[in-house]
């Protein structure tokens, strides 16, 4: 890794460093995207790509989501590595049939025989301010998908680790950047675990918190917090939504018997759904209350100045380790 220096840098410069390794070291690596090349993105995660690697390797493209995965399909088709950029995570849903009919069917349309290396960056979620199709949390349509992998970082280390992991796997993977993170800072580490693998971020011994992304920094806050109420929450980082990571997430909720899933999603048919089905499936006998979920509420995004009553909070997350039917 030519670029991995142990100082502090944001996430975004994470991100940033995980797209220049890759291009510097394997020609088939392509970026494509709306402002990708000499603005360098709307987050500016590819600065400077464009002038390093050419337009060639770091491509703008028309303003048409469905057109940038259709030609991106096409190049993994050919044995290219195409990294694409949607703007925002709303922005995706014109370029959801492809992502449907194609690139989440192809290997096993083709008995194997097709690989589909396309990776898919969706900056998403909110709390930064967004107004209406530049705040949602879309990740339970990729979960619902056979075929694709769902990956969301919430450390700068795992910026790096998993989005390159991501460009080197032969499978398609959608790569959620939680935006609110992406001025977090930390150092890069090129040796972060493998996709598909859950992290304890904190141990517990009361109940345990089950999240990803943007929330992962409300949970430890929570964690924190809960010290003074008498509770040792534990905290476990999923990184990984596809493949699911059920032996990390069971191993502590059968140690503490309560868990509570939080994430900024709707709760309906929401991720924190099947995680707690697959939680109550495989620890019903070690838990000692409901599994229960802190989410975003079932609206559509709301203007910016109500977005707080909408995104989970601590005390909307304390409120729920109240109600896990602790004996007086």
């Amino acid at each position: 890794m030519t670029s991995t220096a142990a100082r502090s840098v944001s996430l975004a410069e994470a991100l940033r460093r995980a797209l220049r390794d890759a291009l510097a070291e394997d020609p088939a690596v392509h970026l494509l995207g709306e402002d990708i090349g000499t603005l360098g993105g709307v987050f500016r995660i590819t600065d400077g790509l464009a002038a390093e690697f050419g337009p060639e390797r770091c491509a703008d493209t028309p303003l048409a989501e469905a057109g940038i995965l259709g030609t991106a399909t096409g190049m993994a088709m050919y044995g290219l590595r195409p990294v694409v950029e949607m703007q925002f995570d709303a922005f995706a849903y014109p370029a959801f049939e492809q992502l449907v009919s194609h690139v989440a069917r192809m290997r096993n349309r083709t008995r194997g025989a097709m690989p589909m290396p396309l990776t898919i960056r969706i900056p998403y979620g909110g709390g930064i301010g967004g107004v209406e199709h530049h705040s949602d949390s879309s990740e339970a349509y990729y979960m619902a998908t056979p075929g694709l992998h769902v990956v969301t970082p919430a450390t700068v280390a795992d910026a790096y680790g998993l989005l390159r992991q991501a460009i080197a796997s032969d499978d398609p993977v959608v790569f959620l950047e939680p935006k609110r993170l992406y001025w977090s800072k930390d150092t890069v580490d090129p040796d972060a675990p493998p996709l598909g693998r859950a992290v304890v971020r904190r141990p517990g011994t009361s109940a345990t918190l089950i999240t990803y992304g943007p929330s992962l920094p409300l949970c430890l806050a929570a964690a924190e917090e809960a010290r003074g109420r008498g509770w040792d929450l534990g905290v476990v980082d999923l990184r990984t939504l596809v493949p699911f990571d059920d032996a990390t997430v069971c191993a502590e909720v059968r140690r503490t018997g309560r868990a509570v899933v939080v994430h900024e999603a709707a709760g309906f048919a929401g991720p924190g759904a099947e995680i707690a089905a697959r939680i109550t499936e495989r620890c019903f006998h070690h838990l000692a209350a409901p599994v229960l979920r802190v989410t975003g509420h079932d609206i559509p995004y709301p203007p910016p100045l109500l977005e707080r009553h909408h995104l989970p909070d601590t005390a909307r997350i304390l409120d729920a380790v109240a109600r896990l039917q602790w004996e007086e």
